[in-house]
């Protein structure tokens, strides 16, 4: 037998970019964006420390962009070309569906 009610449950409906304070919802009503987090453990400075940033597509690639240019700076007068490739934490193209394994 089934018995059936009203429940009431606690959902995301939204998600804000914690740069810009923009929703990440998109024309198709989907929610786009990506999550910075980190966990510091034993021996880190801030071992205990548990950070978590929601980012919009625009804000995300900024701060991409912000990273390659710390990496330039920091790279400065390295030979090695690689250091430079524009694809600086990309490891998946055309993965619509998340299928996409590294291997």
């Amino acid at each position: 037998m089934k018995i059936t009610g009203k429940v009431e449950i606690e959902a995301i409906t939204d998600v804000l970019c914690d740069v810009c304070r923009l929703t990440t919802r998109s024309e198709s009503g989907n929610l786009q964006f990506a999550t910075l987090q980190a966990l510091w453990g034993y021996g880190a400075e801030h071992d205990g420390e548990r950070y978590e940033l929601h980012l919009c597509e625009g804000c995300f690639f900024q701060a991409v962009a912000n990273l390659k240019q710390q990496r330039r700076v920091q790279n400065l007068f390295c030979d090695d070309d690689g250091m430079l490739s524009d694809d600086f934490g990309l490891v998946a193209e055309d993965d619509f569906f998340g299928d996409t394994h590294q291997g």
